[in-house]
């Protein structure tokens, strides 16, 4: 008799739970077993009684029990528990179909096990419930197939019948391969890809306002984006939030990996590479033969490729015959066909899979050899299981090695996407960029045609949403979405945008919710029972999650959420709508939020944010207008309470004002009375009187103004007031005060202007303003609200051109000059007016705004670039000449000319901000000119005599673009520690921390310049340097607490004093520390605009030591006795409170 159990190397040393099992297996006969097992390969097969596949099959039951028995282990099963498995566990394995998964990791081809049937069997079986979280079948499916194939190694006697049995397949599909082929029949290809793709597909959008079927053809409507190299930098994937980055470094969760430094230097590699226009790229198959694509969901990836396919489809036959065949594979339904077997590569796919129309493999495989195919594969993220997105990845780098001459463009979307694989395989990877303005204008306009028929209808709406979309930053931000765009071009039929935004919201997280939903990763999952979350459920929850974020320490600026605060909310909310097994559907949700949503992002060390801060807003706001609807009930909120608790908290807090906004117009409009009154009531002249402009715009959002009466009409006289409004004390006018006050006039102008337009008295008082206000910023604002808002008056145009001319301020003639030109372009009296501005008008601020607007709009006009080099080199004036320099270096590049009057600028301009700005222009517009790098030295050294700024700029653009020469480190350093200019070796400090952080003489450079540099600036950045780069080096400590004592100048006290207490500020000695700097600080104030290092220490002790019993005495005693007013003043403030 034979011992199987030998055979099978099963010993009790196998466990308590899979030795039973393997013993009752060998006493019921391991022949019939193993017919099963390979049922495949044994049809009408005699096994002799010690055939190998009896052992492999025993070996491999073995293997798989060991696997289940070490993953219940692991999930912390005990070794008593683990025998309540044994009986399950044999039903499961007499099951014929688990016999057949697990002997199916014995083919040739196999690539995945089954795992999610053998978990539905198990659940089907009604078998002992497996651990709810922790019990991983496909980990033990991925570690089955290796114990398979090491088995297949170890028996040659198997491995000899496999192969045979490969050798059988073969000859069977050569036969099947002389059956009935699919044609090559082009023709028939280009009507597959017009009738499958030609219609714009706008399926998940709410189309019931109006039939667009038909009317939308994807060439019509098709905008190309544009593109950014990120070969080195994905910039959604390191772009996390300057706060977000501070606090998982504070907290130790920043992964070790990722240098934050690394991420400054890969955002501006990124931010340099230069943007072009996606079908630029398309078009260069010389240079860029492999190409991926990324961008968001509703980016428009897959349009592209549809809009190439569908160019070659239109085009007759006989006009493409010698251009390359678009191939365009729908990777989600690839991989489908893949794993059902009914392809194994690109080639079967286009012979016998689910495409349009199917393509003879080998005459394609001519093609493909002779690079007459384009090959562009959609969607790799739409491949979902990460192992199957692995093989697919391998399937695409295999073909580019196979056909090395065909040209490949793949897509996918950004979150998830590891771009290592790719690159090793030689592809080049662009970023799609948001639309940009003119796109987007010429988006609209090209819909507004296709989907309108009464003309002034047509206009109208179109102007409307443009309008929107150009002053509301919320529906702006949105707007660079092509799908979210689309969305708005629909909805702006029956919807007035901005005010209607909050229908715009609802829709978008609609979509976006539904279009990439959860509910079939929930339904495959066989822990989770049959479960239906629609869409309202999702926004529930997340308005739940928006609601806790704003209670958060960071509030609404935070825009973060822990992981775990995320899966409990979503948990609660689950179970309250009695979803079983909530926990687990949470993180289900919570997981595909993270990899396939485009409302919620990961932040990485387990938090969450919202990828549009639009949403956040939206969301936060329907929570209390929810609430506020729910009055009187538990969990309600009064109007009372919705007027001091959330609007009197948060009308100082302008991350705030959006989401009041959206709550104003979201409530009846007696109730947004009540709380525009409230607004108006409180005290807001040290908050810039925000309180009224919040007023305004919530005044925008009342649909029937009418009823606000006498609320409406105090508000606009208090808006009145604020445009002559003025500090009690004289001030210079480049003094923080002086910008104060123009942002107070300025808001004003334009809040009376946006809330009242359509008032009949506005436009009269605009005129008055603009005319004869005694403030040039009120005229200023004055000359800007008439041209954009009153742009049809026919009194606006010449009112303008006469303002340009005569108006008594430099800065007023200048905008009136800029609106004139970009809201007139199209006016034929416009471009002669400006020319003769630019070249006849005696005041330089006239004639540099007609430079920079000619040069801007009207570039293909022959005179323009005769101009422009006529004001460069001979214009009296500094200001004209830098304009027109600017423009030539940016718009004529490729003129020959140009550089050698940029390189005569540099050399003769008597003015340094003109030779600065041409060292600038110069070395950025022409890098790789082999001239360039030498003459850039040159301009570093003391020796070339030039003006200190013009070196400095060198310096800059040597260290940002030569960082790796031999001679650019030896540069900077000598410069940090000899040059006699303070500004030249303060920007060589800073470059070399910046790039050359790790040589080891960066460090001892820094300390040299903090300790004897004798310019408060140059030590001021040397010690910050330090402060940030060196933590823990000891003796940089000493050194900062030294100049934080000592340093003869204020401005490095008051730095290094904030710098301590921001890095050291848990250490023992730093409350006494601040105590010393707060009382014995040298600093005697001299101009009211100056900083206090001992009323910063007295903020930071007040902030970090709130409760310590030293810090109410130290208070008091500021409050007395400090020197300075404004510390006595600070002091008693915060006493009061």
């Amino acid at each position: 008799m034979v011992d199987w159990l030998l055979l099978w190397g099963a010993t009790q040393a196998v466990g308590v739970l899979a030795y039973p099992i393997l013993q009752d297996l060998a006493k019921e006969g391991a022949k019939d077993f193993a017919k099963d097992f390979f049922k495949d390969s044994l049809k009408h097969v005699v096994l002799r009684e010690k055939d190998p596949r009896n052992i492999a099959a025993g070996k491999a039951i073995k293997e798989f029990l060991q696997l289940v028995q070490q993953e219940l282990k692991d999930a912390d099963v005990s070794e008593e528990q683990l025998q309540q498995y044994t009986k399950p566990l044999k039903e499961l394995l007499n099951n014929k179909s688990v016999k057949e998964i697990l002997g199916s990791a014995f083919k040739d081809d196999s690539q995945v096990l089954d795992t999610k049937t053998l978990a539905k069997t198990w659940y089907q079986l009604n078998l002992s419930p497996l651990p709810p979280e922790e019990f991983d079948w496909e980990l033990v499916g991925k570690l089955y197939r290796k114990k398979v194939k090491a088995i297949i190694r170890e028996l040659p006697e198997l491995r000899a019948i496999l192969d045979s049995k490969n050798l059988e397949s073969i000859q069977q599909n050569t036969k099947e391969l002389a059956g009935v082929s699919p044609e090559f029949d082009l023709r028939r290809y280009q009507e597959g890809l017009q009738e499958r793709y030609s219609n714009l597909n706008l399926d998940s959008l709410d189309t019931s306002i109006y039939d667009y079927r038909e009317k939308l053809k994807v060439w019509q409507i098709f905008t190309a984006q544009n593109v950014r190299e990120c070969q080195e930098f994905l910039p959604q994937v390191y772009e996390i939030p300057k706060e977000h980055q501070k606090r998982l470094r504070e907290s130790n969760q920043l992964e070790a990996e990722v240098d934050p430094e690394e991420w400054e230097r890969y955002k501006q590699v990124y931010s340099q590479q230069p943007i072009c226009s996606v079908l630029d790229i398309i078009n260069d198959s010389q240079n860029y033969p492999y190409v991926v694509i990324l961008g968001d969901p509703g980016s428009g990836k897959s349009t592209l490729l549809q809009y190439i396919a569908l160019n070659w489809a239109r085009t007759p036959l006989n006009n493409v015959i010698e251009l390359p065949i678009p191939l365009l594979i729908e990777l989600r339904s690839y991989g489908r066909d893949r794993n059902s077997g009914q392809c194994q590569d690109f080639l079967q796919f286009f012979h016998n899979g689910n495409v349009i129309c199917r393509l003879n493999q080998h005459e394609l495989d001519e093609r493909l050899k002779a690079g007459k195919v384009l090959v562009m594969f959609d969607g790799l993220d739409e491949v979902f299981d990460p192992a199957q997105r692995e093989e697919v990845i391998t399937d695409i780098h295999r073909f580019t090695n196979d056909y090395p001459n065909v040209r490949v463009i793949v897509t996918s979307r950004i979150i998830g996407y590891k771009p290592q694989r790719l690159r090793d395989a030689q592809f080049r990877h662009f970023m799609l960029q948001d639309l940009d303005s003119e796109q987007i204008q010429d988006f609209l306009y090209r819909w507004h045609e296709l989907t309108f028929t009464d003309e002034a209808d047509k206009v109208r709406k179109r102007e409307r949403l443009q309008q929107a979309i150009n002053t509301s930053s919320a529906i702006g931000e949105l707007a660079g979405n092509p799908l979210l765009l689309t969305m708005m071009a629909i909805l702006n039929r029956n919807q007035e945008l901005p005010r209607d935004r909050p229908e715009l919201y609802n829709q978008a997280s609609r979509v976006l919710l539904h279009q990439w939903d959860v509910e079939q990763k929930l339904l495959e999952n066989p822990r989770v029972d049959s479960v239906a979350i629609d869409y309202k459920d999702k926004q529930a929850m997340l308005r739940q999650v928006a609601y806790h974020m704003q209670a958060a320490d960071k509030g609404l600026a935070g825009n973060l959420i822990r992981g775990e605060d995320l899966e409990k909310i979503l948990t609660g909310y689950l179970k309250s709508i009695e979803v079983s097994q909530a926990r687990t559907v949470a993180r289900l949700l919570i997981e595909q939020l993270r990899s396939r949503n485009f409302i919620l992002c990961y932040l990485g060390a387990d938090s969450y944010g919202f990828v549009h801060r639009t949403f956040l807003e939206y969301f936060c706001a329907y929570e209390f207008v929810e609430r506020f609807g729910k009055r009187g009930l538990e969990g309600g909120l009064t109007l009372e309470e919705l007027k001091t608790e959330v609007f009197g908290k948060h009308w100082q807090d302008e991350s705030w004002h959006e989401v009041l906004r959206l709550i104003a117009g979201m409530i009846d409009t007696s109730f947004a009375s009540e709380i525009i009154d409230y607004l108006i009531e409180q005290k807001g002249e040290a908050k810039k009187f925000s309180n009224l402009f919040l007023a305004a715009k919530c005044l925008e959002e009342v649909r029937t103004c009418s009823v606000l009466g006498t609320t409406a009409i105090q508000l606009l006289n208090q808006l009145k007031d604020l445009t002559q409004y003025d500090l009690n004390y004289s001030y210079e006018w480049w003094a923080e005060e002086a910008r104060l006050v123009r942002e107070i006039r300025t808001q004003a102008v334009a809040a009376v202007v946006t809330s009242w337009k359509d008032s009949p008295d506005t436009l009269p008082w605009l005129k008055i303003c603009a005319l004869s206000d005694d403030h040039r910023d009120v005229r200023q604002a004055a000359v800007k609200e008439l041209a954009r808002s009153w742009k049809d008056d026919p009194e606006t145009l010449p009112w303008l051109k006469t303002c340009a001319l005569s108006d008594d301020h430099w800065d007023v003639r200048q905008t009136a000059v800029q609106e004139l030109a970009r809201n007139w372009k199209d006016d034929p009296e416009t471009l002669p007016w400006l020319k003769t501005c630019a070249l006849s008008d005696e005041d330089w601020a006239v004639q540099k705004a007609a430079v920079q607007e000619l040069a801007r709009s009207w570039k293909d006009d022959p005179e323009i670039l005769p101009l422009l080099k006529t004001h460069a080199l001979s214009s009296d004036n500094p200001e004209v000449r830098i304009a027109a320099v600017e423009e030539l270096a940016r718009g004529w590049r490729d003129d020959p000319e140009i550089l050698p009057l940029l390189k005569t600028r540099a050399f003769s301009d008597d003015n340094p901000d003109m030779r600065h700005t041409v060292v600038r222009e110069l070395v950025r517009g022409w890098k790789d000119d082999p001239d360039t790098l030498p003459w850039l030295k040159t301009k570093t050294h003391a020796l070339s005599g030039d003006h200190w700024a013009v070196r400095f700029t060198a310096l800059q653009e040597l260290a940002r673009g030569w960082k790796d020469d031999p001679e650019t480190l030896p540069i900077l350093k000598s410069c940090a520690l000899s040059d006699d200019i303070p500004d030249v070796r303060r920007v060589a400090l800073q470059a070399l921390t910046f790039v050359w952080k790790n040589d080891p003489r960066t460090l001892s450079i820094l300390k040299s310049r903090a300790l004897s540099d004798d310019h408060w600036d140059v030590r001021y950045v040397a010690l910050q340097e330090l402060a940030r780069g060196w933590k823990d080096d000891l003796e940089m400590l000493l050194i900062l607490k030294s100049h934080a004592l000592s340093d003869d100048d204020w401005r490095v006290r008051y730095m290094v004093v904030r710098e301590l207490a921001e890095g050291w500020k848990n250490e023992p000695w730093m409350f006494e520390f601040l105590c010393n700097i707060s009382a014995n600080d040298p600093f005697e104030r001299k101009e009211d605009r100056e900083d206090n290092p001992r009323q910063l220490a007295l903020e930071i002790i007040i902030k970090q030591y709130p409760n310590h019993p030293q810090t109410l005495s130290l208070l008091r005693d500021r409050a007395e006795n400090d020197p300075d007013e404004k510390v006595r003043e600070f002091a008693r403030e915060k006493l009061k409170q």
